[in-house]
């Protein structure tokens, strides 16, 4: 029998790689963790983590500026100091760090910091951060290197006038214009930000709606809000041509009509989609197969390659860290020995953390109409519900899609205040077999959210009391 330095090597520190390493050792394994940065990888140093303490501010202030009139509560001299802001960001994160770290030793996982590259089906070379190589070797190795922000061509990120969402998190002012050059989850976010604090935004999508994956519904409503808010959207656009100049960026966009006009801004803010670390890592050597630059793998995580799985962003969409997580832990158990339950990609919640937020699960009303599926929809919007009133925070609504020959809930589609608190109930009452109805009878707490969503179904039902 083949003797090896650890039984599981995790590639990759981030939301996959880092619960892959702990499950393992969780389990009784030997287990290591190569990462060439810092352990929880852009979710918690320059994603999801860092982000959200960022939204917070801009939601604080946002609701500081409307406080005089809306709440009655008055003051003098409301200022920011935006480096404190970008400072408490990179504290949150810092701290969410060593709780990784923590955890990594109380499981006793070996950390090993440096750049890995697959030398065979049980061996890792590790360049370590002084330029020394070492190999390790692992009965099973889960790559987790996750992905990174896809850039225009010829337009890289200088940390001034261009910029990707890591530079955006850093910016050393709040800049007076910005052209956010695509608006899904991250451009939306990052768009609702820097305008709480002042900037002129103009953000430019190609799709014929902002949050494209997102209901058309739910995308259109988000629009026409910002667009209130004094935003310049442009949809059904396309970027011809970004010039940097000393004053600043102009952006050449095209409407599918055929209209070009130049957007001039302070910075452009690049927030098209990601793209695999894939690169220079020995997958092509092992014969590890990929489509369209992720790595292909079965419902556990493996790829073709004996005792090799994939976890996270490098094995394709969607790119979220929860869905990383999950699958972290199913490559675990599953070269434990253990029969995990594959996930259930038609059941994953995705959120967009802008005011008022987005968040969604399952089928949108497009996707159900296209399949052929009979259903009907349940709305109902918080202008009706008395949370909502009494926090003053009216926009948005909730949708529900409901099959109609089953009346099994098929997606649920939220745009409001706490959106993304909310649809985990949809996710775990669709994870077991919920229906309209079963949702209409079941009590919720009042004054509450959650109430929406009951009364969202009894509209679907037939039976709205409060609409």
């Amino acid at each position: 029998m083949a003797s090896f330095d650890y039984d599981v090597i995790v590639l990759g520190g981030g939301p996959g790689g880092y619960p892959a390493a702990i499950r393992s050792a969780q389990l009784g394994k030997k287990t290591a963790c190569i990462e060439r940065d810092r352990l929880g990888g852009i979710c918690l140093n320059w994603g999801c983590i860092p982000t959200k303490a960022l939204l917070k501010n801009a939601e604080i202030y946002h609701t500081m500026q409307q406080a005089p009139e809306e709440w009655g509560i008055h003051y003098d001299n409301l200022r920011v100091d935006f480096s404190r802001v970008i400072k408490r960001s990179r504290d949150v994160s810092d701290r969410v760090v060593k709780g990784i770290e923590f955890l990594f030793r109380k499981n006793k996982i070996d950390s090993i910091k440096g750049f890995g590259v697959l030398t065979g089906k049980n061996s890792i070379e590790v360049t370590d951060p002084e330029g020394k190589k070492r190999t390790v070797t692992a009965k099973n190795i889960v790559i987790a290197t996750g992905a990174r922000a896809r850039q225009l061509p010829n337009l890289k990120p200088d940390g001034k006038q261009v910029l990707s969402s890591t530079e955006a998190m850093i910016m050393d002012h709040i800049p007076e214009s910005m052209t956010v050059i695509g608006a899904g989850a991250i451009g939306m976010e990052f768009a609702y930000f820097y305008k709480s604090f002042g900037t002129k935004i103009s953000v430019v999508e190609m799709m014929p709606n902002i949050l494209p994956v997102e209901d058309t519904e739910v995308s259109a409503e988000l629009e026409k809000i910002f667009k209130r808010a004094g935003y310049q959207m442009f949809t059904n656009t396309k970027v011809n041509n970004v010039k940097v100049e000393k004053k600043g960026v102009k952006v050449e966009i095209e409407s599918a009509d055929g209209k070009k006009e130049t957007l001039e801004s302070e910075c452009v803010l690049v927030a098209i989609g990601v793209q695999a670390n894939t690169e220079n890592i020995g997958l092509e050597k092992l014969g590890i197969k990929m489509t369209k630059g992720f790595i292909d793998v079965n419902e556990f995580m493996q790829t073709p390659v004996e005792g090799i799985y994939a976890v996270g962003d490098v094995a394709g969409p969607p790119w979220l860290a929860h869905v990383a997580t999950h699958e972290g832990i199913i490559a675990a158990e599953h070269l434990a020995g253990h029969h995990p339950h594959p996930l259930d990609y038609d059941n994953i919640p995705g959120c967009t953390y802008c005011q008022p937020q987005v968040a969604s699960t399952g089928l949108t009303e497009r996707a159900a109409k296209a399949a052929g599926i009979e259903y009907k929809v349940g709305k109902f919007p918080f202008t009706a519900l008395g949370k909502a009133r009494a926090m003053g925070e009216t926009d948005g609504f909730v949708k529900l899609v409901i099959g109609t020959k089953y009346d099994e809930v098929l997606g649920a589609h939220i745009i409001g205040n706490e959106a993304a608190e909310m649809i985990e109930e949809i996710v775990i009452g669709r994870a077991h077999g919920a229906t309209g109805m079963s949702m209409t009878k079941t009590i919720h707490p009042h004054p509450t959210w959650s109430e929406a969503i009951m009364e969202a179904a009894s509209v679907a039902e037939g039976e709205p009391i409060h609409l």
